[in-house]
């Protein structure tokens, strides 16, 4: 499949600094999903975490920057949810159906992806296996996102869509990218 490109929109909220935007492409070929974000603009403005000597799976990435995709087999209430720190730490969580039966995604016990850093661009790229999770021949929606945090430890919610009346990156309504 082509690749796909995007556009995150920031959560309305006070405070953003100006100039700062995300945009990227998502392609699936069969099992394998390949996922790029670019965060431009004054990245002194932010706060982005190191890169780790030792990336790990760790949780509650989505508490600091962190880059999110969800995907759910179409005409399912089951998702999951891949978590992405520009330090190396991921993580990959199952949901039965909104926000219930969350559970670690045992199918991963790695997920190799890069992030570089420049003066005012971060690109994060991964490519996910996803074998064990979605037939290959499987419609899938998933729902792009992000949280960025700013140097004032305020975070702002960034996504395809934001359907609801706050950020919520699970509502299914905001899966509108078609893989």
């Amino acid at each position: 499949m082509m690749p796909k490109a995007f556009g995150l929109r920031p959560f309305p909220a006070a405070g953003l600094p100006p100039g700062i935007e995300i945009t990227g492409y998502a392609a699936r070929s069969e099992e394998k999903l390949s996922v790029k974000y670019e965060l431009r603009g004054p990245l002194t403005q932010l706060l982005i975490p190191a890169p780790a000597d030792m990336p790990a799976r760790r949780d509650k990435l989505w508490e600091e920057t962190c880059f999110e995709f969800f995907l759910g087999p179409k005409n399912s209430d089951r998702y999951w949810e891949f978590n992405l720190s520009p330090a190396g730490h991921w993580n990959v969580y199952r949901f039965a159906s909104y926000r219930a039966g969350m559970q670690l995604e045992q199918a991963f016990t790695a997920l190799p992806f890069s992030a570089e850093t420049g003066p005012d661009s971060l690109i994060l790229s991964v490519d996910a296996d996803l074998t064990s999770l979605i037939r290959s021949d499987g419609a899938v929606d998933a729902g792009i996102s992000a949280v960025v945090r700013l140097i004032d430890g305020t975070l702002t919610y960034w996504a395809l869509t934001h359907p609801g009346p706050e950020p919520d990156f699970h509502r299914r309504d905001g899966f509108i990218f078609e893989l």
